[in-house]
């Protein structure tokens, strides 16, 4: 498939290590109501966080070639730890066939368009090792201060739903919102896709006085703008019917998905790895 051959009726691909990256797909689907979308969650080898960034290269190639089986017309990477390593790699193999946008890139142009002086970002152990927002956003807004805060365990404290109490997300924001590497920030990045889930717990601890970026608002405006200029927005204001696979299904993660999705999803149970010999190399 060669990116001329791309038409506006074929559907948006997005990809995650798991179902967080449902709270992206959730964000697209809001903002593109005309388009399709089709969902590749990698369960069987989440976390990536915990996985080499060759290995997470190399299952973010295979991916994406399942995404071009089913002719989609620009991938979305909704997982800050692949687009923090693979997305050099996934733009450079795609080339001449289809777009890739990952979840930084638009939040680090959020942050340079704000014209705030200093930002927290809160995100997975993982992602801040790699020091990638702190690097992008010196190199887009020279200057601006950032402070990183690795929240470890607080994506499986969302998964297992514990941001229903009002009472528990108090105690765990004041737990990882009061380091005082996060004191006098303007601006806060949630640098993961869990965290959109909270992010009214996150408002209220800063009582609506810190910017609070999140990457499922910013990617979906971005994929807008990436598609109107590609003239491939879709124009059928059919309901659009959107397929979500994982490479591994247990029943908790599809009830899981309502958290991430805001309604219940069927998963298309999908072992991309036992079947990788009928997905074409790419040249």
């Amino acid at each position: 498939m060669h990116i001329s051959t791309l038409q506006a009726k074929h559907p948006i691909g997005v990809f995650d290590s798991g179902i967080g990256g449902l709270t992206v797909a959730q964000g697209i689907a809001h903002a593109l109501p005309n388009e399709q979308i089709v969902y590749f969650g990698d369960t069987a080898h989440m976390p990536y966080g915990e996985k080499s960034a060759e290995a997470i290269q190399g299952y973010s190639v295979k991916i994406c070639q399942f995404l071009l089986q089913h002719q989609c017309k620009i991938i979305v990477i909704a997982c800050n730890t692949a687009s923090s390593v693979a997305v050099e790699l996934l733009q450079e193999q795609m080339a001449g066939r289809v777009t890739v946008i990952n979840v930084i890139d638009p939040v680090v142009e959020a942050v340079k368009q704000s014209g705030i002086g200093r930002v927290g970002v809160l995100a997975t152990q993982r992602t801040t090792k790699t020091g990638v927002y702190p690097h992008k956003i010196s190199l887009a807004s020279p200057g601006v201060k950032v402070m990183a805060k690795a929240a470890a365990s607080l994506a499986s404290i969302i998964e297992e739903g514990m941001f229903h109490s009002a009472h528990t997300m108090k105690a765990i924001m004041d737990y990882y919102l009061s380091d005082p590497c996060l004191e006098q920030i303007e601006g806060l990045i949630l640098g993961c896709t869990h965290y959109p889930i909270i992010k009214n717990h996150i408002n209220n601890y800063y009582n609506g006085k810190v910017q609070i970026f999140d990457a499922t608002e910013t990617v979906a405006q971005a994929v807008k703008e990436q598609l109107r200029n590609q003239q491939l927005l879709c124009p059928d204001t059919r309901k659009a019917q959107h397929h979500f696979y994982v490479s591994d299904y247990t029943h908790s993660f599809e009830q899981a998905t309502k958290i991430f999705f805001g309604t219940q999803v069927h998963l298309n149970h999908y072992p991309i790895w036992e079947m990788i010999e009928q997905i074409t190399p790419l040249k």
